[in-house]
């Protein structure tokens, strides 16, 4: 076994810590990886805190991993000592049923393996993440970080970039289209950073007029506050798709009526409480979809990071020492973050010293 460090919460209620534990040696098809920064996501936060339940403690939280491998087993073939390379929230799946079979392994039907709080394939076990110095990944599931991007910045697509990916691409977003993106966090500037780069016209719902500025230069064409009634009706019936990256409770069928004939809107955002019921006739009237998506499958998230390359992608983050994990769970929950934290694992060594 190997010795780790990172950060842990014990329970629900105490702040993350200083938690020795240990990683497997790399087996035949192992890849070790020594972490160089993890990012901070919405979910790390609902996980340590039993928010969405089934947390297994202690809990490492951490699923957008960059790092260096440093080892290998007999039977890797992808990967080799030296190589920069990703870890985003699956670790492993069942790899048989036909989600598996068809590279949409985040759709595994017995439940693919969580970067942490498991449970492995066959016994149970729980995982821990990336708030930690080293971690053993299968190297099915990690993923190889282009040249060109800056490490730190690339993070947080291991999760927030796929997130917003996978639909933008399930949904063919193309050239001349003109897509709504709700929101303006974590999730959101990534999503009008992509859908620009698929040429769509962008344009971006937000309950605060001071991201206006922001979000123009992110990308965005137009900017809307959700709270002005007449420059929402300005665009009923016009967009051909909505990504909602919110994750709190608001009003569905204020962002349905702006989708035209055929239109989709699709949900990532992942509130701890429902959204209000929306109107049927709001669906029905023209031949609207409402949906959800996960993150993607190992190659669909490999091809979003060759995509990030090619288009010089990469999230706004804001650097931290991972002593700073707790006072940054509660600026999150004030949105008081542009966009991303990503933690400078090197930050461990003051407690492991």
């Amino acid at each position: 076994m190997i010795k780790a460090f990172g950060y842990a919460a014990q329970d629900a209620s105490t702040p993350l810590a200083p938690f020795s534990f240990e990683r497997r040696d790399p087996k035949e098809n192992d890849v070790q990886i020594e972490i160089l920064y993890c990012g901070v996501c919405h979910s790390d936060l609902h996980t340590a805190r039993a928010e969405w339940g089934g947390t297994n403690y202690p809990c490492v939280p951490g699923h957008e991993i960059v790092g260096r491998v440093t080892r290998v087993g007999s039977g890797v073939k992808k990967f080799k000592e030296g190589d920069l390379v990703g870890v985003g929230c699956m670790v492993d799946s069942c790899r048989t049923c036909r989600s598996c079979r068809e590279g949409l392994e985040q759709y595994c039907e017995v439940g693919f393996t969580g970067t942490y709080n498991g449970p492995e394939q066959g016994t149970g076990a729980n995982t821990y993440g990336g708030y930690s110095d080293t971690v053993t990944v299968d190297e099915s599931f990690v993923l190889r970080v282009p040249d060109g991007l800056d490490l730190a910045a690339t993070a947080p697509l291991l999760c927030a970039g796929i997130t917003t990916y996978s639909p933008l691409r399930r949904w063919r977003v193309q050239p001349g289209q003109k897509v709504g993106v709700v929101g303006l966090g974590g999730l959101g500037h990534m999503a009008v950073k992509l859908a620009c780069a698929m040429g769509a016209h962008v344009v971006l719902f937000t309950t605060s007029p001071n991201k206006r500025e922001d979000a123009l230069a992110l990308g965005a064409h137009e900017v809307v506050v959700s709270k002005d009634k007449e420059a929402m009706a300005a665009h009923v019936n016009s967009l051909d798709f909505i990504l909602d990256t919110v994750a709190a409770p608001h009003d569905l069928d204020a962002l349905l009526v702006l989708l035209a004939r055929d239109g989709a809107m699709v949900l990532v955002g992942a509130p701890a409480e429902p959204h209000p019921a929306t109107t049927v006739f709001n669906l029905i009237m023209k031949r609207r979809q409402i949906a959800g998506s996960l993150i993607g499958g190992i190659a669909e998230t490999q091809e979003m990071l060759d995509f990030c390359a090619k288009h010089g992608i990469t999230a706004e983050i804001e650097m931290i020492p991972i002593q700073d994990i707790n006072r940054a769970y509660e600026r999150m929950l004030k949105s008081d973050v542009k966009y991303r934290f990503v933690i400078d694992m090197k930050s461990l060594k003051q407690d492991a010293a």
